[in-house]
């Protein structure tokens, strides 16, 4: 009875969609986080009767087809690529993204990685890295009796160095846009990498290009929404439900079928 396999597709469907919320559950609280989504496609199906095939010599067509699917798939988790809130946290090197750009981060490898996680560090000779120890790309250092470092909207760093009155020009942060932010790869971390979907980094300042600009002694929040998540968080249990009920119903036919044998 194909409705026993029609339904685990279901089931199966339903537990991958289960999966994805509660991961996006689990990041409510990760900075920079961009929620996930299931997606669906059905699958093949068996053309009993064609549509618009005939009937009778008159050239009579039958109207509507007879067609029996074979279920349905998980095809994709895309993220939501809205803005976060931003949360004032105070520190002079956590720096928030109001607009489209990321992050750019120099990873072990020699690859770039990309982030809207603005929560910055000093490595030990005062290299500007991220939370794991990657230097910031372009690299900026912050000397040892750097005083009063500032981040400006455009990204241009700035700070007092000993008892300098002026401020001295550190570095440029730039911002690198996508154009399909979808199509990145998640490497966890909070980076995302470049793929041939997503298309080539273009990278700006801050400000231009449609990137946005800076906001220092912020940080933006995950996109989750928890009261969106538990409703279809519960959509999907009810959904698994009755593709269960579906299974229970056929096996119960066909325990009657063998039972008039």
């Amino acid at each position: 009875m194909k409705a026993l396999y029609i339904a685990s597709t279901g089931m199966s469907a339903q537990e991958r969609n289960v999966e994805v919320i509660s991961n996006n559950i689990a990041n409510m609280r990760t900075t920079g986080y961009k929620r996930q989504r299931a997606e669906f496609q059905d699958l093949l199906y068996q053309q009993i009767t064609r549509a618009g095939s005939q009937t009778s010599d008159q050239g009579t067509m039958v109207p509507a087809g007879l067609e029996i699917g074979s279920g349905v798939r998980t095809v994709a988790t895309p993220r939501v690529m809205s803005q976060g809130s931003v949360n004032m946290t105070e520190r002079e090197l956590d720096v928030a993204i109001r607009g489209e750009g990321f992050f750019m981060i120099q990873l072990p490898d020699g690859r770039t990685g990309y982030t809207r996680d603005g929560s910055f560090e000093r490595s030990a000779d005062g290299t500007l890295v991220n939370s794991s120890g990657y230097v910031v790309d372009p690299g900026i250092t912050v000397p040892g009796d750097a005083r009063g470092v500032s981040i400006s909207p455009e990204g241009t760093v700035e700070a007092y160095i000993g008892t300098d009155t002026a401020p001295t020009q550190l570095g440029q942060l730039q911002l690198a846009r996508f154009v399909n932010k979808s199509g990145l790869e998640s490497m966890g971390d909070n980076l995302f990498l470049e793929t041939a979907a997503s298309g080539p980094a273009q990278v700006s300042l801050p400000n231009a290009d449609g990137a946005g600009d800076l906001l220092q002694n912020y940080l933006e929040l995950a996109n989750v929404n928890s009261v969106t998540e538990i409703a279809d968080l519960i959509a999907a249990q009810r959904a698994y439900e009755m593709n269960a009920r579906v299974i229970s119903g056929a096996d119960q036919m066909m325990q009657a079928t063998s039972q008039l044998r």
